[in-house]
């Protein structure tokens, strides 16, 4: 037998961070594009940024430094709150995979 979890925030009743959009914002801060991270996800950089866009609209804070294309291309960084926040539900991810691990060993004795 197998303990299945996923965990999303929310706000107001709406999701507001969960498993993708932390996967999407990592990719951007490994390789500074919006663009790559979203190919690395399987969307577009229009569904990217949409979604970036609808998270710092529901939290009212910027995730992301975005730095316009030019001669010496454009890129994107997390913020202060952006790295908080990744962190955050890393920490919280993990205690909770611990938990119901520790749980699961439990259930499987019986």
């Amino acid at each position: 037998m197998e303990v299945k979890f996923k965990i999303w925030l929310e706000e107001d009743g709406k999701q507001v961070f969960g498993d993708g959009i932390y996967r999407l914002l990592l990719f951007i801060d490994r390789y500074g594009s919006i663009n790559q991270a979203a190919q690395k996800e399987n969307m577009s950089y229009r569904q990217a940024w949409g979604k970036i866009k609808r998270i710092e609209t529901r939290l009212n804070k910027k995730l992301l430094d975005r730095k316009i294309g030019g001669e010496s291309g454009g890129g994107a960084t997390l913020t202060p709150v952006g790295r908080k926040l990744v962190s955050n539900y890393k920490k919280l991810t993990k205690r909770i995979e611990k938990e119901i691990e520790d749980i699961s060993e439990e259930i499987s004795k019986l």
